[in-house]
């Protein structure tokens, strides 16, 4: 009976342990604190070591909570707020002899330095703070560990999104559609691009490429461009010459695939689909292209820019 008790005993113990040992630092009970002597430290040296002269070196407590200086060393020792060039008076245990302790309850916030007016070299901080900073600190942790999984969450929608996207799309052509005004010499040109599948329905995550050329010369080149409906703006560097029969500007795109970056594509794998643009609109040229997503990996669409009449 004696040896179930016993072991009765230490089971609770262990349970008791486990409990303590798994409860956050941050509700850790601040309302008394126990400050010693580093061994030795009536000789020089402790100073040096990143424990410092005292233990701990760095204290915190509640306000109104207790400071307990117990002198375990076998030299006297004095607890004196302040540093060694002046006293500042929160708290003073004059000489405590070895094996003596003294209270000190913390009733100023803020950061108290102190030092042994025997031993100057021995230094220490006591960090007096309000009860519920900690639990507040806590509170803080839990809203953002709440805020990364509602991101993490958002961010997996949006992936399911895309797959879905991805899948709808793939049964349809893809239609794109290249339009621009004219530009000066040393004007910079204004390009849209709109990706829609045949039958006129937007588009998600899309990426391309895309490059301008002017008499050989490359004004625009973004490559790897992502954009979430499919309709994007771009603009070149400014011309060197002004657009004409014989200064025209080509404009390529390279549909590179479905889906985000960084991830693997979906969509047309084969060959490479090219087109002349020819004006339809006078003043706006505009090219609409479209391409079997089945067994076509990009959409290159080279687009002539006609100045204004």
């Amino acid at each position: 009976m004696k040896t179930k008790a016993i072991s009765s005993l230490f089971v609770l113990f262990a349970i008791a342990a486990g409990i303590v040992a798994m409860t956050p630092a941050a509700f850790a009970d601040h309302s008394e604190v126990l400050v010693v002597p580093v061994a030795g430290s009536g000789v020089p040296g402790c100073e040096e070591t990143p424990e410092g002269c005292f233990t701990p070196s760095t204290a915190t407590v509640d306000l109104g909570g207790v400071v307990i200086f117990s002198n375990t060393d076998t030299a006297a020792h004095t607890f004196s707020a302040g540093t060694p060039t002046g006293i500042t008076g929160e708290f003073d245990t004059s000489m405590v002899m070895a094996g003596v302790s003294y209270e000190w309850t913390a009733d100023v916030l803020g950061e108290i330095d102190y030092f042994c007016m025997v031993h100057p070299w021995m230094i220490g901080q006591i960090i007096v703070q309000e009860a519920e900073a900690e639990e507040d600190h806590a509170a803080e942790e839990d809203h953002a560990a709440e805020m990364d999984m509602a991101a993490e969450e958002d961010h997996a929608a949006e992936e399911d999104h895309a797959a879905e996207m991805d899948m709808t799309h793939s049964d349809e052509e893809l239609m794109v559609e290249i339009s621009s005004n004219s530009a000066d010499a040393g004007e910079m040109l204004a390009i849209d691009v709109t990706f829609t599948t045949m039958s006129g329905e937007g588009v998600e995550h899309i990426n391309y490429d895309i490059k301008a050329t002017q008499n050989g010369e490359v004004v625009l080149d973004d490559a790897d461009v992502h954009d979430h409906d499919g309709i994007v703006e771009h603009s070149t560097a400014p011309l060197p010459e002004a657009t004409s029969d014989d200064s025209p500007v080509e404009i390529e795109v390279i549909f590179n695939g479905y889906g985000m970056p960084g991830e693997e594509l979906t969509g047309p794998v084969g060959q490479v689909a090219v087109k002349q643009v020819v004006p339809e609109f006078g003043t706006i040229a505009m090219m609409i292209l479209a391409v079997a997503i089945i067994s076509i990996v990009a959409v290159t669409a080279k687009s002539r820019v006609i100045p204004r009449f």
